[in-house]
């Protein structure tokens, strides 16, 4: 232990001060845990030892820990609420801003019991801690954000890929509880996925109202191999759930299409690059003008995900800038005319996470939305980074408040960038049951699973309660591979337990358990046939070209039911089988499953997100896999 952390750690303010004036640069020394100094002290709670640290020895006070905590995380864990009120107040640390973890220094005092601490946050935030949520409010593969409000209730459509159905909906009524209750295309005679590339598919939906119906547009991404790559779809529907008309194809190249209604009826449709507008027939199904950009865009690289609102005599653009990496951002300009002169809010960006080691990056993609009580928020992407920056979860939705300026402009989370904790809309609380996390709920698959383009006609069946899936005739390794199901990774801790039957499985077939990213990144966890007429469970791990195969525990004789179960933290994952529900062995343990993500092969467009969920291969044999089974639960990180 040094000296100055030991007289820090003994309140020696005297001891403290002749130390460093002695040597300043001890400040920044940290102790044998590798805590910094000025967080050591802050954690004692000493208010004249905090004040002098800040005031007068040479600490930055935008310092954080290993797990992005903070000197106010710190004083918290202390409970002294003078020493919280001055770096809250005077220093301008933020209770309410989230370590690694999204914990905050407003939650680390109601978790330690320091109620009085509880209290001041409460009256310095506004809100107790039952009034305010985490982002981000959609948590998984939910990029791409398009929002609208019919009444009071509010639909949310987020990009889907090669996924299907395609472009799920969801509803809420308080902007936090989500729930999908259908899909854009549910037609898979509609959806041309087939020889699409993971990555590709549906990108960037937008949902709007007009005249008592729901459209949907999307961009249609298509391989790298032909001369058109990119086109638009458009869907409607009376029902907010549909089901949707076949969508209209409209040929105009460009990506993240959204429609605006013009007051005088008129209605348009908005591409990048920047944001050039085009006009729509009556029914949103034809383009009936030439394409012209309206603005680039305030930052100039990269602008994408434009949207137009009329507000206040103002036409307000919204658009994506900097890429959908690190430099992602809001930026808004506005003009007086629909077609006239934008000129860029002088706040830009809107919203952008500016902490390069925080949580919660790459934001951008917003679209605003009123609330019936007038209030403003936008939902915007965002992506969170562990290990070595493996953003496993895929892009997601978060949700901020929007303040519109004396001058007129919006602003969002006062400019602060993406929140951690954040207070809840002034709407009613609507807690959505959760059935996702079963298999089968009440004779049917829940919305929240899907399929790497669509399944056979008889790939996935429900039978007495029992999954059937049909063995695919390719492998996991092929886009031509079908009948597998998944739902989308929704924590970075969570356990997978599903039992299935074996006796069907033949030689050189298997099923199981499928940790997915797509047809070049992914684990089984299966039964295996052999080519003896045994079978054997084992862990199969697929990366880029490369597949790689732990060693297997023979299936004993007789056994014809199997109970697989995968544990996860973070990039560690865990294999395990039981042949009677109750013990479990070891199948497995993977490290650092990083293949799973955006960032973990270079190779195509990797734009989803892990998933998880179940699968069966049959080669040129008959197999019917048969899952009792399914079970998600997250686990404590």
């Amino acid at each position: 232990m040094s000296c100055l952390s030991k007289a820090i750690l003994q309140e020696n303010i005297s001891e403290v001060k002749r130390i460093l004036e002695e040597k300043p640069s001890s400040i920044d020394e940290k102790d044998e845990n590798g805590t910094l100094m000025a967080l050591l002290a802050a954690k004692t709670g000493n208010l004249d030892l905090v004040k002098y640290i800040v005031e007068y020895s040479r600490a930055s006070m935008n310092i954080y820990d290993s797990v992005h905590r903070s000197m106010l995380h710190y004083a918290a864990m202390s409970g002294n609420v003078d020493t919280c009120r001055y770096l809250t107040e005077r220093v301008g640390l933020s209770p309410l801003e989230g370590d690694l973890s999204l914990e905050t220094p407003y939650e680390i005092a109601h978790k330690e019991g320091f109620y009085e601490l509880e209290e001041y946050f409460k009256d310095y935030t506004g809100a107790s801690l039952d009034r305010m949520y985490h982002n981000p409010i959609r948590t998984g593969m939910y990029p791409d954000p398009s929002i609208v409000r019919v009444g009071d209730t509010y639909y949310m459509v987020n990009s889907s890929f090669i996924y299907f159905p395609c472009i799920p909906v969801s509803m809420s009524k308080d902007l936090i509880h989500w729930k999908i209750i259908g899909h854009a295309i549910t037609n898979p005679e509609w959806v041309n996925l087939d020889d699409l590339e993971g990555g590709r598919g549906y990108w960037a939906p937008d949902i709007s109202f007009y005249e008592g119906k729901f459209y949907i547009t999307a961009t249609y991404r298509l391989n790298d191999d032909g001369n058109v790559y990119r086109k638009q779809i458009v869907v409607s529907s009376n029902k907010p759930e549909g089901p949707y008309s076949k969508p209209a194809i409209i040929d105009e190249d460009g990506i993240d299409p959204s429609i605006f209604n013009d007051d005088d009826g008129r209605r348009y449709m908005l591409l990048n690059r920047g944001a050039r507008i085009f006009e729509l027939n009556h029914d949103a199904t034809r383009q009936i003008s030439k394409a012209e950009l309206l603005f680039y865009g305030d930052h100039k690289r990269a602008p994408e995900g434009p949207h137009l609102l009329k507000k206040d005599g103002y036409y307000y653009l919204f658009e994506a800038e900097g890429g959908t990496g690190p430099g992602h951002r809001i930026t808004v300009s506005r003009s007086r005319t629909l077609k006239g002169i934008y000129k860029p809010c002088p706040y830009n960006p809107i919203m952008r996470q500016n902490d390069e080691n925080a949580i919660i990056q790459r934001c951008g993609h917003g679209k605003p939305v009123q609330t019936q009580k007038g209030d403003w928020y936008m939902v915007y992407l965002c992506g969170r980074k562990i290990g070595d920056g493996y953003s496993i979860l895929g892009r997601e939705t978060a949700l901020d408040p929007i303040r519109w300026t004396d001058d007129g402009w919006p602003i969002v989370n006062e400019l602060n960038g993406p929140s951690a904790l954040q207070i809840k809309p002034d709407l009613p609380e609507m807690v959505w049951k959760k059935d996702d996390d079963c298999l089968i709920t009440e004779g049917r698959l829940s919305l929240d699973w899907m399929t790497p383009r669509p399944p056979e006609a008889d790939g996935v069946k429900i039978y007495d309660s029992i999954l059937h899936i049909k063995g695919s005739r390719y492998d996991l390794d092929s886009m031509k591979a079908r009948n597998i199901l998944v739902r989308r990774q929704e924590d970075f801790c969570f356990r997978v337990i599903s039992g299935m039957r074996t006796d069907e499985i033949k030689p050189y077939q298997d099923a199981g358990i499928t940790c997915y990213y797509d047809e070049n990144t992914f684990l089984k966890l299966g039964v295996f046939g052999l080519d003896n007429g045994k079978k054997t469970v084992k862990v199969i791990e697929h990366v880029g070209d490369d597949t790689r195969e732990c060693a297997g525990i023979a299936l004993p004789e007789g056994v014809c039911k199997v109970f697989f179960k995968v544990e996860t933290m973070f990039l560690e994952r865990k294999f395990y089988v039981s042949f009677d529900g109750r013990e479990y062995q070891s199948v497995a343990k993977l490290d650092n499953v990083y293949y799973l993500c955006d960032e973990g092969l270079k190779k195509g467009k990797r734009f989803t997100g892990a998933t998880v969920g179940v699968y069966a291969y049959g080669g040129n044999k008959p197999l019917i896999a048969c899952f009792e089974s399914f079970k998600y639960e997250p686990l404590t990180e």
